[in-house]
């Protein structure tokens, strides 16, 4: 391809048409943001390890049906949103996992330069964050985290979780106007 990056959906086709690297390549650019996904719905870790593999193996499984009607993150998201809709029905908690403990390497890494108090601060704050999300209703904090961590807008999240652009809308900013007044009480 001469140093282009194919598309998403040009890799999927590729794959469906029988490419394997093209699903290497595609795991790759999604697997970080998918997991981050993941991990921040699921109540343990090991269920948040079993709901990415899931996701991945419905799109191999689907890869043969696979047509680019909408943006392969819609579909990838699609998918995985409806895992964790899933999960909460079997597990009521909704809880989520702190990542303080996370050794999938997928947190950025200190600086050096940054001092023990500045690190244990750090971690307090994503300590304080991951406990904020988890007491935010589950459509708010599944807005928030499709938009905060896998970048998606506004269309899309409301595609992925069947609402009407509008409603996406108001989610979101209920998430952030309770997330920021915890975040402001807190300080």
């Amino acid at each position: 391809m001469g140093g282009e990056e194919s598309s998403d959906e040009a890799l999927m086709l590729q794959y469906r048409d029988g490419d394997a690297d093209a699903f290497d390549q595609l795991y790759a650019r999604h697997k970080g943001a998918l997991f981050r996904y993941c991990l921040r719905h699921c109540r343990q870790r090991s269920t948040a390890e079993e709901t990415f593999q899931d996701v991945w193996m419905r799109v191999i499984g689907a890869r043969l049906r696979y047509q680019p009607q909408a943006k392969f993150t819609t579909w990838l998201y699609r998918i995985a949103h409806n895992r964790v809709i899933d999960g909460y029905r079997s597990d009521k908690s909704g809880a989520i996992q702190s990542l303080d403990d996370d050794e999938s390497g997928m947190q950025a890494p200190a600086s050096p330069l940054d001092g023990p108090e500045r690190r244990l601060s750090s971690s307090q704050q994503a300590a304080r964050l991951q406990a904020l999300l988890a007491e935010l209703p589950a459509e708010q904090r599944d807005v928030f985290l499709l938009h905060e961590e896998a970048g998606l807008a506004l269309e899309t999240i409301a595609e992925i979780s069947g609402v009407g652009r509008e409603t996406a809308k108001s989610r979101l900013r209920y998430a952030l106007s309770k997330l920021r007044a915890a975040l402001k009480d807190a300080s």
